[in-house]
C-alpha cells in the first residue's frame, strides 16, 4: 500500500508539473492550449529515444526534451499567436493529435503503436521497487519545486505582469508599448519546455513509452486541475493535480462497490465521477479552490476640490 501511494505521488507531481506549465499559457498569457498532451509525449519520446538509442543519461536526455518542446511551442506559437478563444483551443487540440498519430503510425521513428519499451530509470534494477519508487518521488518533487520556484518569480516580474496585462487586454497592451507577440511566443516556448520536461520525467519513471499514453483525455484532465485549483494561480495549479489524482484513484476504489457494474463499465464511468466530482467543485468555488489575487494598485487621493 505504501509502495501504491508512492507512486501516486510521483504522478501526482508530474500533472502538477502539467498543470504549472499550462498555468503560464493560460493562467497567465490568456492563451487556451489544448495541446498539453502534444508537448508532453514530445518531451518523452526525444528523451526515451535519446536514452534507448543513443545512451544518453537521464539529465541530459530531460533537457533534451524539455528543449525539443519548447522549439516546437515557438514554431506553434508563430503560427497560432494571432488566434483566439476557440480557433486557438481547436488548432492546439489538432496539433496534439498530430503528434500522436504521427508516433502511432511511424514505425521507423517511435516503434509505432508498440512504444518504447527499456527506457532507463535512475538506478532501477539496483534499487528495490520500493527504494526506486522513493528515489523518483524525490527527484520529481525536487524538480517540481525548482519549476514551481522560478514560476512564482516570474509571475511577480515585469515579464508575468506583462502577461497579465496581455491576458486582460492585449491591444491595450501594444498600444503601452509592449512587443505582444513576443510575449506569446516566450510564453509559449516556456509552457511547452515545462511539458516536455514533464513528459521525459513520465517516460524514465514507466520505462514505456506509446502513443496511446498520450490521449486527449490527458490534456482534458490537466485543465480540469488547473481549474480546480485555480488559474493564474502557481499553488492552484499544483493543489489541483493532487485533487485529479486524488479523485481518479479514489473513483477505483468506489466502483467495485456499486451493485450491477461490470469491471468494463466501472472503468468507463469512472472519468464520469471525477468530472462530477470537479463539477462540484467549481460550483461552490468558481474561481478554483485558491483563487488568483492581484495586487491592488492605490488610487490617489484628489488634491484639490473643484
Amino acid at each position: 500500500m505504501d509502495n501504491y501511494l508512492v507512486s501516486m505521488a510521483v504522478f501526482a507531481g508530474i500533472y502538477a508539473l502539467m498543470a504549472l506549465g499550462l498555468n503560464v499559457v493560460w493562467g497567465m498569457a490568456g492563451m487556451i492550449n489544448l495541446g498539453l498532451a502534444g508537448f508532453f509525449a514530445l518531451g518523452a519520446y526525444v528523451s526515451a529515444l535519446l536514452a534507448v538509442k543513443a545512451g544518453f543519461p537521464m539529465p541530459a536526455g530531460l533537457l533534451c526534451g524539455a528543449a525539443f518542446s519548447a522549439v516546437t511551442g515557438v514554431l506553434l506559437a508563430l503560427i497560432t499567436a494571432r488566434l483566439r478563444t476557440d480557433y486557438l483551443a481547436i488548432v492546439t487540440l489538432g496539433f496534439s493529435e498530430t503528434v500522436r498519430l504521427v508516433a502511432s503510425n511511424e514505425i521507423w521513428l517511435a516503434n509505432g503503436t508498440d512504444g518504447i519499451s527499456g527506457v532507463p530509470g535512475p538506478y532501477r534494477g539496483v534499487l528495490t521497487p520500493q527504494q526506486f519508487n522513493l528515489l523518483y518521488l524525490a527527484i520529481v518533487g525536487a524538480v517540481m519545486v525548482v519549476v514551481y520556484v522560478l514560476l512564482q518569480r516570474l509571475c511577480h516580474a515585469p515579464f508575468g505582469r506583462v502577461l497579465r496585462a496581455i491576458r486582460d487586454d492585449d491591444q491595450v497592451t501594444a498600444v503601452a508599448g509592449k512587443h505582444v507577440m513576443a510575449f506569446k511566443i516566450k510564453a509559449f516556448a516556456t509552457s511547452a519546455g515545462i511539458l516536455g520536461l514533464a513528459g521525459g520525467l513520465y517516460g524514465h519513471y514507466t520505462s514505456y513509452v506509446a502513443p496511446d499514453i498520450f490521449s486527449p483525455l490527458l490534456t482534458i484532465y490537466i485543465v480540469l486541475a488547473l481549474l480546480a485549483g485555480g488559474v493564474g494561480n502557481n499553488r492552484g495549479a499544483v493543489v489541483g493535480a493532487f485533487l485529479v489524482v486524488f479523485f481518479l484513484e479514489a473513483t477505483r476504489f468506489v466502483i467495485p462497490y456499486v451493485p450491477g457494474l461490470s469491471p468494463v463499465r466501472g472503468a468507463a464511468i469512472r472519468p464520469l465521477l471525477v468530472s462530477l466530482g470537479l463539477i462540484v467543485v467549481l460550483r461552490f468555488r468558481p474561481s478554483g479552490l485558491i483563487p488568483e489575487r492581484l495586487p491592488r494598485i492605490p488610487i490617489p487621493e484628489a488634491q484639490g476640490q473643484v
